[in-house]
């Protein structure tokens, strides 16, 4: 599915079981950014419906164990991206929420995944990838920037009061 992660990692697309997964992991890769509310925040942002309705349009990384293997990491969540293809704008689709454990970070799996993703858009007609973040997690927005996304400046309330966020477009055509 995903051809060039690194060694001992396979991909597949979610299932409604990975929900409770992903949950258990997102607050700890993201080291307590913004405390509880940060932890409220992005357990909100990622229900199980997107893990019932947007399988086929995200991806999660898993250790590998090998066969036969009963490794204590096999199986375990290494990485995972969650999009869709817009339904409004039929030229765009959008990356909703990412995350690869600290641990792993820096060996290609983000960009990756992203490279999965982009071609999923592409094999479905899709021009542009939009996605979002906010404005302290700046290893966010460096990553992206280092994709070829273009940034916007910080817009107040974006998400709501206080929700403050940093829009991202890349266009697949450019590249």
């Amino acid at each position: 599915m995903i051809d060039d992660l690194p060694g001992g990692l396979t991909a597949r697309h979610p299932a409604e079981e990975d929900h409770p997964r992903v949950l258990a992991v997102v607050d700890a890769w993201w080291g307590g950014l913004k405390g509880q509310a940060g932890a409220l925040e992005r357990a909100l942002l990622l229900p199980r419906l997107y893990f019932q309705h947007f399988t086929t349009s995200s991806f999660v990384v898993e250790r590998d164990g090998g066969e036969g293997e009963e490794g204590e990491d096999a199986g375990q969540l290494a990485a995972f991206l969650v999009g869709f293809l817009s339904q409004t704008e039929p030229d765009a689709a959008y990356v909703h929420f990412v995350g690869v454990d600290p641990h792993l970070q820096g060996q290609g799996i983000g960009r990756s995944l992203y490279r999965a993703f982009f071609a999923l858009a592409r094999s479905h007609g899709r021009r542009y990838v939009h996605c979002i973040t906010s404005p302290q997690n700046t290893a966010s927005q460096s990553f992206h920037t280092r994709l070829g996304f273009t940034a916007s400046a910080a817009k107040p309330d974006y998400d709501g009061p206080g929700l403050d966020r940093v829009t991202f477009i890349i266009d697949l055509a450019a590249g």
